[in-house]
């Protein structure tokens, strides 16, 4: 039953990226052909085609490696001044044609040529009004961001029916005295908590003064306790001083005498900044806080995630370096970390077998999972380079800056952006994304990011 559980996790998450791709794909697709353009090719998957029917101009398939997808719009290179001025011939008919000179003269140079020639082998005379690159910039700008877009979408749907159905869920700490869930036995740094104690390690101030869970704190120092943040100050405040403790036992008023230890804790509740503060070890007991909304609140929820995903695509190359060296056994894997399709189809095996989580909770960590992937394709493909769909819209918003600006000026038209002169740009940040992929795909199958 495991095992199957386990499997039915693996395929929900896989088949929901995939129609994810898909629906990327058709973001690029349907305003391309609206626009008059010239789409020969959508294929979910890379690698050797398994299945492809054709229907009218535009051949539908799926392909072996289901990492990603494409669409191919004709026309997405110019042609270039050179290739224009130099290839130039005419059919039997009398009708133009422009073909591409290959050059020779440097490795770019010739990446370049290359690619331009392999572009304008699909392109027919026909097709002259129909190409990707004549399109006027906003309709490049719609066809390159209806991809991603899709993808943000997919996440906000999927986002809002959890946060309006079972909410986000915190564990807030009970109004009034401060009553004591855990009392930590030893002192452990910030850095390294989350280990068991050793001998080495000092006991904390908490069970010097005989505290236990269930203690209700009624006075430090002297001052009554009406609530936690007031204990939290009072504690921190104290740095290593003594420490007076007043509290409640099954109904009798005792007393404690410790000294608070200085250790470096969170400043804030982010849990960023540490500071040297008083820490005396215990943890209130707490009571979940559950809150809910609808797309206003959804919109207000992504807009933080949007913050910590740039922060995390700014890190990514840092990040997945961390988990080369989890690999290799030099460090730990953050739990926090990247993780490729492979990982999230494990989180998702396991979190769907695990005998001690409810369905409730798999199944919002499932739709979760699936979110957070959509989101973070989106968000990903918007980055300004090639090859991404933001490289391609980010040379669409130039065109539209060159070319206004020469109207102003009333300078001759500069013409269209040639995205071919940044390809040598796009074969490296290609070259990246396969590398960091391939790092990912091994880290989630060597040292894989665990549900519990």
């Amino acid at each position: 039953m495991t095992a199957l559980l386990y499997l039915l996790g693996v395929v929900v998450f896989v088949v929901a990226i995939l129609v994810s791709i898909g629906l990327h794909e058709l973001g690029h697709l349907i305003p391309a052909k609206r626009f008059g353009g010239k789409v020969t090719q959508y294929f979910i998957g890379f690698g050797p085609t398994v299945w492809s029917k054709r229907v009218g101009e535009t051949e539908y398939g799926v392909k072996a490696i289901p990492l990603g997808g494409y669409v191919k719009i004709v026309g997405m290179l110019p042609p270039g001044a050179t290739a224009v001025a130099d290839e130039v011939t005419y059919d039997e008919d009398g009708t133009q044609v422009t073909r591409v000179r290959k050059s020779n003269t440097g490795m770019f140079t010739q990446l370049i040529s290359d690619a331009r020639a392999a572009e304008w082998e699909l392109v027919g005379p026909e097709d002259s009004d129909r190409l990707f690159y004549k399109m006027t910039w906003w309709k490049k700008v719609v066809v390159m961001a209806g991809g991603p877009t899709v993808n943000i979408l997919i996440a906000f749907f999927l986002f809002w029916v959890i946060f309006g159905t079972y909410g986000t869920r915190e564990a807030v700490a009970d109004e009034g005295r401060p009553v004591i869930d855990s009392v930590s036995e030893c002192v452990i740094p910030y850095a390294e908590e989350g280990r068991a104690c050793t001998a080495d390690d000092p006991p904390s101030p908490a069970a010097e003064a005989g505290l236990r869970p269930g203690d209700t704190i009624t006075s430090f120092n002297g001052v009554e306790i009406t609530g936690w943040d007031q204990l939290r100050s009072l504690i921190r405040e104290n740095s290593d001083g003594e420490a007076v403790i007043g509290y409640l036992r099954d109904g009798r008023e005792l007393s404690g005498t410790t000294s608070t230890t200085v250790e470096a804790r969170p400043a804030d509740s982010e849990g960023e900044a540490v500071r040297e503060v008083g820490f005396l070890g215990v943890v209130p007991a707490t009571h979940v806080e559950v809150t809910t909304g609808g797309p206003l609140y959804t919109l207000g929820q992504m807009g933080h995630m949007a913050a910590d995903t740039v922060e995390a695509l700014a890190t990514l190359p840092v990040k997945v370096w961390d988990v080369a060296q989890a690999v290799v056994g030099v460090e730990e894997r953050d739990p926090e970390g990247p993780m490729s399709i492979v990982g999230g189809g494990r989180l998702a095996g396991e979190t769907t077998s695990h005998e001690e989580i409810p369905v409730v909770e798999k199944t919002v960590f499932l739709v979760g999972l699936i979110a957070g992937f959509n989101f973070f394709i989106g968000m990903f493909n918007f980055v300004p380079l090639l090859p991404l769909d933001g490289g391609h819209i980010a040379s669409a918003l130039w065109e539209a800056v060159r070319r206004g600006a020469a109207r102003v000026r009333r300078r001759p038209d500069p013409g269209y952006v040639d995205a071919a002169k940044l390809l040598p740009v796009a074969y490296v940040v290609a070259s990246a994304m396969l590398v960091m992929g391939l790092v990912l795909i091994v880290g989630d199958l060597v040292v894989p990011i665990q549900v519990l």
